[in-house]
């Protein structure tokens, strides 16, 4: 397949009274058409600022991207001018945010909130726009959906107002859908409805997605590939199968270990990560994973390493073999 994305050494800072803070720090990932990739890690790592960094979402001040390209489909997003990046937003690459409770303007109808795309974009009239719109709201199940285009975001659930939200997204048959934790806010049940929703809408429309959560369970049955993320940079990144059964980098077999397995038959107990994520006040010249590490080796507090190959597939940064405790 084709590649739709490469995202080269990306570095984005912000700052703050404190100084500044370098939330992400060489972030490379690439994405073929129609394929779903996974980007994982905890809170702060610097997953939702990657992709809005590329997406020129980041505001100036206090964030700035100060090195690396965003080239989708060759053209470099960071380049463009604002009137090109307006029309590849929200037209060929949409977003889906983590909370549908505060998305919406509260004071407009939600047939005026998923129109407007095809209005802004595409050129349609209102009533077109409109019948489009329906047409949508149906495919992501919302009940009577021509019906509730005159209805307030008020008036519908959590669960409800994610699936609008997923509406507004594709209303414009985009070719990249970036979902930024879509099911947090969510209990579980609806989480599953939304994944199983997404699923099926990529086999339909054949779309590629960017999925970033912290939760590694929903990416097992949602993902192709998944990327894992801490202090800003990617530190492991291969296809699904192969991260669950053989993970080689020790934050990854940290957030593994938390997770309780339904494969296993003995019981074990679950493990937590000691210590806390990295102040990036400074630029890791040493492995941000350093200070919560048990493989640690004198060369991880001299040089923060690069992301290398172990097989064609897959990718890790580290100096130290977890299962034999060795250097590479």
């Amino acid at each position: 397949m084709a590649e739709i994305l490469s995202v080269q050494g990306l570095e984005t800072q912000f700052r703050t009274r404190e100084g500044i803070v370098h939330a992400v720090n060489g972030v490379s990932f690439n994405l073929d058409e129609g394929e779903t990739l996974g980007i994982v890690g905890e809170s702060g790592c610097g997953k939702s600022v990657s992709v809005m960094s590329m997406l020129r979402l980041i505001p100036c001040p206090p964030g700035q991207v100060v090195a690396g390209k965003a080239l989708y489909q060759g053209r470099d997003l960071l380049k463009m001018s604002d009137d090109e990046i307006r029309h590849v937003r929200g037209a060929q690459i949409s977003m889906v945010f983590q909370d549908p409770m505060t998305f919406f303007n509260p004071v407009l109808t939600i047939g005026k909130q998923v129109s407007e795309p095809l209005e802004i974009h595409n050129g349609m009239n209102k009533k077109m726009a409109y019948d489009r719109a329906a047409q949508v709201l149906e495919m992501v199940g919302i009940p009577r959906a021509k019906e509730r285009l005159d209805d307030y975001p008020h008036q519908f659930s959590g669960g409800m107002r994610q699936r609008v939200m997923i509406a507004m997204a594709l209303i414009t048959n985009p070719q990249l859908l970036i979902a930024d934790e879509p099911t947090t806010a969510l209990d579980v049940t609806i989480q599953a409805q939304i994944v199983e929703l997404v699923q099926r809408l990529r086999q339909e429309l054949g779309m590629a997605i960017i999925w970033i959560t912290h939760d590694l369970g929903i990416i097992a049955g949602l993902a192709k590939r998944v990327a894992v993320m801490y202090g800003g940079c990617i530190v492991e990144e291969s296809g699904v199968k192969e991260l669950y059964a053989n993970p080689m980098h020790p934050y990854t077999r940290g957030l593994l270990g938390s997770l309780p397995r339904m494969d296993e038959t003995d019981h074990r107990r679950l493990v937590s990560i000691e210590g806390l994520p990295p102040i990036l006040m400074e630029k890791p010249q040493s492995c941000p994973f350093l200070s919560r590490c048990t493989y640690a080796v004198a060369h991880c507090k001299s040089e923060n390493p690069a992301l290398k190959n172990l097989s064609p597939h897959h990718k890790v940064a580290c100096w130290v073999d977890p299962n034999t405790g060795r250097e590479y």
